[in-house]
């Protein structure tokens, strides 16, 4: 009955690695293991802490009405694009403008709308493997082919090489995450310039333009005063998509931004694509209380020592034990080896000993397995005896 009701595109998306995957674990393990007592959850980047007031307040304020327009019906906001703006040009060295941001209903959205607006069906998607789960079937439902490359095996950085020789004349677009989710590697400048470099050659060999699509939700949190660049900085066809959820731990609360660099060549003639193209996609707006309440949140800093802290407890730990992991430079996850090359087996070993983690099919990296950091300081120092444990069982 399912097959007379449901598009066959409907399946196909269903079926995107490793979004099929994900999918069954979401219906039917997660919320089985999560419920256990005493389970510790490092699965996603979901807060284990109450909201901090600031947070709590800000929207709290930004829901009481001043005016009959305040609920009214909203696109991007100039307060709220201003506030965005003015925070980009603190991260980012480009003097982006508040008409260059575009605010989004999250992350999600953002990489949907910049796809949309260059691509045209059956164009071609490059992007590195290990990716954000995501990515696949975002890209198939706006009518795309993904074409996925490796990263360098033993530093995670972009592997250019193999970029290159996936470019065809059918690419219009290379997808970058930095700082990187899972791996936590944030590209440097010179590999971005090279990166820039290659996608201007192959523009011209193809006689049309290949555009970065740069995703950095993570890119205020980086650690050991690593440096972030944007690809936007050394390429100016790129255009990048941020999501508050991460900086302010709620993810649930949906606000993000496409932002076009003012170094993009007519960049002018962008603004009312995106904003129809916005309305087309089904008003992918944010709503009006986060809309007001952003210059507010924009001050709530995130605590990135914190989050280095417990970074550092945890790399530590698990190295005592015997796994095999680097340090990640940037965002709050770990991709630690897992000592049983099935990740799959040794993620329901874990869940076992009640630690709940992502294996690395999720990432289409079989061999690993994914930490968040989110947890509180007193989760992840109680999961270091069952992660020894879980390590001994393997041998």
């Amino acid at each position: 009955m399912a097959d007379e009701t449901i598009s066959r595109r409907v399946r196909d998306l269903a079926r995107s690695t490793p979004f099929d995957v994900l999918l069954g674990f979401f219906a039917h393990e997660y919320p089985e293991r999560r419920a256990r007592p005493g389970v510790l959850d490092l699965t996603f980047g979901n807060p284990h802490d109450p909201a901090p007031a600031e947070y709590v307040e800000a929207l709290r304020a930004s829901a009481v009405p001043r005016d009959e327009h305040w609920f009214g019906y909203k696109v991007s906001e100039p307060a709220a694009r201003a506030a965005a703006a003015e925070s980009l040009r603190d991260v980012v060295d480009l003097p982006f403008e508040p008409d260059d941001v575009h605010l989004t209903t999250g992350g999600f959205t953002a990489l949907a709308l910049a796809l949309k607006l260059v691509c045209d069906p059956g164009d071609e998607v490059v992007y590195s493997v290990p990716p954000w789960f995501a990515y696949e079937v975002i890209v198939r439902e706006a009518g795309l082919v993904p074409v996925k490359v490796p990263v360098s095996p033993e530093t995670f950085d972009l592997d250019l090489g193999a970029i290159a020789d996936a470019i065809t004349p059918r690419t219009r677009v290379v997808l970058v995450n930095t700082p990187n989710n899972p791996t936590g590697r944030v590209y440097p400048l010179d590999e971005l310039r090279r990166l820039a470099t290659l996608l201007d050659e192959a523009s011209v060999r193809n006689r049309r333009r290949v555009f970065v699509v740069s995703d950095e939700p993570y890119h205020r949190i980086v650690y050991d005063g690593t440096e972030f660049h944007s690809p936007a900085e050394v390429y100016p066809w790129t255009l990048l998509a941020y999501s508050y959820g991460k900086t302010l731990l709620a993810p649930g609360q949906r606000i993000g931004y496409l932002a076009v660099p003012p170094t993009l060549p007519g960049r002018e003639g962008l603004r009312p694509a995106i904003e129809a193209l916005q309305i087309a996609i089904g008003y992918a707006f944010p709503n009006a209380v986060l809309q007001h309440a952003l210059p507010l949140l924009e001050r709530i800093p995130f605590d990135v020592a914190l989050y280095q802290r417990k970074r550092d407890l945890m790399v530590a730990g698990l190295r005592d034990i015997g796994y095999d992991l680097h340090s990640p430079e940037g965002t709050f996850y770990l991709f630690p080896r897992s000592p049983d090359p099935d990740d799959r087996a040794f993620e329901a070993l874990l869940a076992d000993h009640d630690v709940l983690v992502l294996g690395g099919k999720y990432f289409e990296t079989p061999g690993r397995f994914r930490i968040s950091l989110t947890a509180s300081m007193e989760t992840l120092e109680a999961s270091l005896p069952r992660f020894a444990a879980a390590f001994g069982e393997v041998g």
